[in-house]
């Protein structure tokens, strides 16, 4: 095939040149009309004289060629001979155009005549017999096919084709070629050798069933060589005798089988050395008797085409293999079957691809004979380079992707699925190949399906993202799922764990990991298929699992499947082994983090510890009250105000201590409800207040043990009697200072008296009290009288203790203001009123 390959790299580079020439050589011929030409690859016929192109026809992009002889070429002659010489031309082509058989050279579209040339077109030709033995004329240049050998089987049966094609010709058309020779036989592109140039052909002029008689006419030397028959294949007959017959065909036969075997690749000079045995040695020992006979002086001792067709030369396995596959249309499918099984394997690359193929890719429109042509095919596939591949067999196997039924078809390709993978272009791997694997995966074969799930990985490298996540990912999990083979799943998650390599770490995340604890089987192959999924995603270094994934989504499924009972002991370890290793991974990673963490918390307090303290101006809100009664004291405490940064600050049972040590100053307003109990502890002695621009301190209002809103009978009863003395002097619940109101009721002394929290009960908080200002009170007297309310409630104007009904608002402040002091018009409230206060 080299030689081909050499060709057609010498064709592609000539095709812009010899398009140029075509215009004008070709500018009115009707050919153009119908075909249209290429390139320049060989030439034939008398003298070489027809330019052979390559060409297509413009309808149905059918492969052809395209015979050109320009009428240039015959400025040498004179005018008489020029049309002698076109003439012959004519007349070959005409006769040709007529005959219809295998071994004869099929015409396309009949002979065309315009001013500057003569024009047919034919069935694709590869050269002629005289290209390949050296001869260039006319051919495109540069030419060089010095290294075109010859097989011996394709010798052999070429000269049987050859053979068949006289037995035709002289049987059954009684019809003489008289110009057998190397440029009269044409190779088409399949390698088949076929009969041309039927220019000095002579028909049979006897009557039917009568012996047949072939005028003959004389030999004329004083002609042009090109528009006589080539003298160094005749027959001396036709010179010595002036006398002709089939048995000269015979002779130009022999000579050329001679010619073919010979090393100088030339005919015999003189027909007296045939007599010495010498001069044939080059022939194969099984040929050489009958090439002597065919070589005879005597007519009648040369055999005839059918007696040459059956001598043992021919009786070879690839002969019959070749003439089988030549008479494929004459068989039955049965018969085509038995043949398509014939081995091929000792034939030549070139045979196999120009002779075994070509005749293979008839039968592939049908498919039920796809399944026993397919393996021919990839075995002449698996020597062939990627060129010879693309050039001759892909274009055929292309549909065959696409077809399901009979699904040994996609078995076949399966199976050899490396091969197509090696020779086949990445571009036709993502356009044929892989949409093939992608109907095997949706297929109901389970072992399509395994055959599918185990070449998938090949493809890894010539898939995109977007193929893998949108088409092959989503095929994978919804057949590991959903069938209900074991080697199915098995394999599903083998082919996985070979993909994960090559896919991107967050789809890895996002569609590989989430998918593995939706498999409803829980068999050991499958399990350990699974981990082998994990322990991939977990040591590869361009994946990696991270520790939240593997603490929220692995370690909460694997775990369970610690305790699976059909596992064995080295499934067991393997298991537990990848389980402690995850462990592992996510304490080592999260202590670390936390340790990152507390050193930065140690770091900011030795830096707060450094900052000066400014003293407030303003009582800053303490959230750590807000948990009083929650047995979260302690803790709030010590986060909220920890030892380092208030030094100076500490809290202890006492609430006057608490309140001394983080009291605000003087101008700090009062609670309302403790300016409400100073005000009825001590309404009888107050005279004339004294006005203060401080508001009242605050405080919390006393609550009873039963969690009321509001005390007791008998704590109230203590109250106004203890409200009855008379204080030797009055203190602000806030210590001395010089700005507090020198009017009020002892609140240290009520305080230590009564205090419901120190009996430690829990009670409701008062919802007239601060949570600022939650303090610690003395139990309770019992038995208390609160009969002196009443006394003090209904006191009379003289006291000056009346309680304006303005101050009956808890939202404005307990302290009488001057002019309400002064005004001695108010009156005093009434039981129902109280008792209306105290609900």
């Amino acid at each position: 095939m080299e030689v081909f390959n050499k060709l057609y790299s010498q064709v592609s580079s000539s095709v812009s040149s010899t398009v140029s020439q075509l215009s004008g050589v070709l500018p009115g011929n009707p050919v153009t009309r119908e075909f249209e030409s290429s390139a320049h690859i060989a030439s034939a016929g008398p003298g070489l004289l027809w330019k052979i192109y390559k060409g297509s026809k413009r309808s149905t992009k059918q492969e052809a060629s395209i015979f050109v002889f320009e009428k240039r070429q015959l400025e040498k002659w004179n005018k008489n001979d020029r049309e002698i010489i076109l003439e012959t031309l004519r007349r070959g082509v005409v006769q040709l155009t007529k005959i219809r058989h295998p071994k004869v050279l099929t015409v396309q579209h009949p002979l065309e005549e315009s001013r500057e040339s003569l024009a047919f077109a034919t069935e694709p030709v590869f050269a002629s017999l005289a290209n390949v033995l050296g001869q260039t004329t006319n051919m495109p240049q540069p030419a060089n096919m010095s290294d075109y050998k010859f097989y011996d089987i394709e010798i052999k049966y070429g000269l049987l084709q050859i053979s068949e094609g006289l037995a035709f010709l002289h049987n059954d058309m009684k019809l003489l070629h008289k110009n057998i020779s190397p440029e009269s036989i044409i190779i088409n592109s399949q390698g088949a050798w076929k009969i041309f140039g039927l220019d000095f052909c002579v028909h049979n002029t006897s009557p039917p069933n009568s012996a047949p008689n072939y005028p003959f006419e004389d030999y004329n030397p004083t002609l042009p060589n090109i528009c006589q028959p080539n003298i160094e294949y005749l027959a001396p007959e036709c010179i010595l005798s002036q006398n002709h017959s089939p048995s000269s065909d015979m002779f130009s036969l022999g000579m050329l089988a001679y010619t073919l075997n010979s090393p100088e690749r030339k005919c015999i000079k003189s027909v007296k050395d045939v007599q010495h045995s010498t001069k044939l040695q080059c022939v194969p020992e099984e040929l050489r008797e009958f090439v002597k006979l065919l070589l005879s002086v005597t007519p009648e001792v040369r055999p005839d085409a059918h007696q040459f067709i059956k001598i043992p030369f021919f009786d070879d396995v690839g002969i019959k293999t070749l003439t089988y596959l030549d008479s494929l249309l004459q068989w039955d499918n049965l018969q085509k079957s038995q043949v398509f099984q014939r081995p091929w394997a000792n034939s030549p690359q070139r045979v196999k691809v120009q002779r075994v193929l070509a005749c293979l890719v008839h039968d592939l429109g049908q498919p039920a004979m796809v399944p026993f042509i397919l393996p021919s095919i990839f075995d002449i596939a698996q020597d062939c380079t990627q060129k010879e591949y693309c050039l001759h067999i892909l274009p055929h196997i292309k549909p065959l992707m696409k077809l399901m039924e009979p699904i040994q078809i996609l078995l076949i390709m399966l199976q050899r699925m490396e091969l197509l993978l090696k020779l086949t272009p990445a571009q036709d791997i993502q356009q044929h190949v892989l949409p093939m694997l992608y109907r095997g995966l949706d297929s109901d074969s389970p072992q399509v399906h395994e055959l599918c799930l185990s070449v998938l990985p090949t493809f890894a490298g010539l898939l995109d993202h977007s193929n893998v996540k949108n088409s092959l990912l989503p095929r994978i999990k919804k057949l590991c799922l959903s069938t209900s083979t074991l080697s199915v799943r098995v394999n599903c998650l083998l082919c996985v764990g070979r993909l994960l390599e090559h896919l991107d770490k967050w789809l890895v995340l996002d569609e590989v990991l989430p998918f593995l604890p939706q498999i409803p089987s829980r068999e050991p192959a499958v399990l350990m298929g699974i981990l082998g999924i994990y322990k991939l995603a977990l040591t590869h270094k361009k994946l990696g699992i991270t520790k939240e994934i593997i603490a929220t989504r692995v370690l909460p499924f694997l775990i369970p499947l610690c305790i699976e009972n059909g596992l064995t002991i080295q499934q067991f370890n393997a298991l537990t082994s990848l389980v402690k290793e995850m462990f592992q991974i996510v304490e080592t990673e999260h202590r670390t983090k936390l340790e990152q963490l507390n050193s930065v918390k140690d770091e900011q307090k030795v830096l707060a510890s450094t900052v000066p303290i400014v003293t407030p101006t303003a009582k800053p809100v303490e959230l750590d009250k807000a948990f009083t009664g929650l047995g979260l004291d302690n803790f709030v405490s010590s986060v909220a105000t920890p030892q380092k940064q208030q030094p100076t600050k500490s809290f202890n049972n006492s609430p006057v201590e608490a309140m001394k040590t983080t009291s605000p100053p003087i101008t700090q307003q009062k609670d309302l409800s403790s300016s409400l109990v100073d005000e009825w502890a001590n309404v009888p002695k107050i005279t004339n207040p004294p006005v203060s621009n401080s508001a009242a301190p605050t405080s919390s209002f006393p609550l009873s043990p039963n969690n009321n809103s509001f005390p007791s009978n008998a704590q109230w009863s203590n109250v106004t009697n203890r409200s009855n003395q008379q204080p030797s002097s009055v203190q602000s619940p806030w210590g001395n200072n010089s700005r507090a109101s020198s009017v009020g009721p002892n609140w240290s002394n009520m305080t230590q008296n009564y205090s419901p929290f120190q009996s430690g009960q829990n009670v409701s908080p008062n919802p007239w009290a601060s949570s600022q200002a939650a303090l610690t009170y003395p139990k309770p007297e019992p038995a208390q009288n609160w009969s002196a309310l009443d006394n003090l409630l209904a006191a009379g104007p003289n006291n000056n203790a009346k309680i304006p009904m303005n101050m009956m608002s808890l939202n404005q402040p307990l302290i009488p203001s001057p002019s309400s002091a002064n005004n001695n018009t108010s009156s005093s409230l009434s039981k129902d009123d109280i008792m209306d206060l105290l609900r």
